[in-house]
């Protein structure tokens, strides 16, 4: 019982996702940290306070660490199909 907890809780520490899902992920980083500067310069810039527009980077920034760093289904959709362990290099040799 203990044991199968525990490897649930692996795979979800480990955040194994394809390749797919890595390009995802670095895409939505991108386009999430340019908004969020964007949009935290412009608060900042329209109510004159640099706290505001400090606070607003800051959330953006948690908000994509969210999007992000977890490994969620939508990250996990094209998984790689590994080749059998020896069958295609394996020749027998060294």
């Amino acid at each position: 019982m203990a044991e199968e907890l525990l490897d649930k809780l692996r795979d979800v520490v480990e955040g194994q996702i394809d390749f797919e899902g890595q390009r995802r992920a670095e895409g939505f980083a991108t386009l999430l940290l340019a908004l969020t500067g964007l949009i935290a310069f412009n608060v900042g810039y329209i109510l004159q306070d640099i706290v505001k527009c400090v606070y607003v980077g800051l959330g953006g920034t948690v908000l994509t660490f969210l999007v992000v760093i977890p490994p969620w289904p939508f990250y996990k959709r094209n998984p790689v199909k590994w080749l059998p362990a020896g069958s295609a290099f394996n020749t027998g040799g060294t």
